[in-house]
């Protein structure tokens, strides 16, 4: 059965102008990546509700707050290596500290692209696996990896409608398509894509599919694997992931992040105080990525162990050690 691979970037550019045209409050910057963001469109809509705040990503942190403060719902969008990475200091205290009652942070949502090791020829230095442990450790902050455009339509009007700061990393790469559109979100609830009893397999991002494609291979070995999609990554579905550690007995979790900090460290923190069992984490392990052009992307994460094969093999680890 062939699998339909859409374009994250163009979803979130659509689902924009959706919601702009039916709420005036709703404005979105840049920071001169609008066309590659797909939110350029969204400027010829509606070119007074459009701001390119050109290459500086403090700024843009900035202004988006400052639009925020005066009743806008703003929605900021560049590369992931530059936002969180050049502009922590401005999303720590401009955004997610200012507290007016019972309004925590700001009404910023902070959209990104090229996360991940799956961006090609730019190379380590722009090949973003530190953001989901910077941003899910700033209080207020709630963080998304979306698997594929129908989680990432959803999420964006989620977003639009939920008070406060998000953080939000697309792909930069065409994504399979894992979720039926009936499928519902929730802040904080996981998404149990496929049932098992022998193991649980979480993901988030471009892994969910790695991770069902690993299940059927294993399910072909006799092999049961539950898998889930962890789109929320803070607030994480703790409930979600006790149930899994009760009823399948180990978990191997795969993310195209670091192995510190990431969706690893968040399942292996939940587990460990709710219903500790055995944990593999697959990802990065502690090292920077490198140059590849767009075809080789699947050997960089092969390299990595960010591949189906790795985590059938991780499973069956686990469970001759358990």
């Amino acid at each position: 059965m062939s699998v339909q691979m859409t374009d994250m970037r163009t979803e979130y550019g659509k689902t924009i102008i959706e919601i702009g045209k039916s709420n005036p409050n709703v404005v979105v910057l840049g920071a001169d990546t609008t066309d590659s963001l797909k939110t350029a469109d969204f400027g010829k809509e509606f070119p007074n509700r459009f701001f390119n705040v050109g290459i500086a990503e403090a700024n843009l942190v900035s202004v988006a707050a400052g639009l925020a403060i005066s009743g806008k719902i703003s929605f900021a969008s560049t590369y992931a290596i530059f936002v969180p990475g050049r502009a922590v200091d401005q999303i720590r205290n401009a955004i997610a500290y200012p507290t007016r009652g019972d309004k925590k942070g700001l009404n910023v949502k902070l959209v990104v692209s090229h996360g991940g090791l799956s961006v090609g020829a730019d190379g380590g230095s722009h090949q973003q696996i530190e953001d989901i442990a910077i941003m899910r450790v700033i209080p207020n902050m709630r963080v998304f990896i979306p698997a594929d455009t129908i989680a990432v339509s959803n999420l964006t009007k989620i977003m639009s409608q939920q008070y406060g700061p998000f953080y939000m990393r697309l792909a930069r790469s065409k994504t399979p398509v894992v979720h039926s559109d009936s499928q519902e979100f929730q802040i904080g609830k996981g998404i149990t894509l496929r049932d098992g009893s022998d193991c649980t397999i979480a993901a988030c991002g471009i892994t969910v599919k790695m991770a069902l494609d690993a299940a059927e291979k294993l399910q072909h070995d006799g092999i049961s694997c539950r898998v889930l999609d962890l789109f929320s990554i803070k607030p994480i579905d703790a409930d979600l992931l006790e149930k899994a550690a009760r009823e399948t007995g180990s978990i191997v979790t795969c993310e195209e992040h670091n192995i510190f900090g990431g969706l690893g460290s968040a399942v292996s923190e939940v587990v460990s105080e709710r219903y500790p069992v055995k944990i593999k984490r697959i990802g990065a392990q502690d090292k920077f990525g490198e140059s590849c052009r767009d075809e080789e992307i699947p050997l960089l994460l092969e390299k990595h162990g960010i591949t189906s094969f790795n985590i059938a093999n991780t499973v069956k680890e686990i469970r001759r050690n358990q």
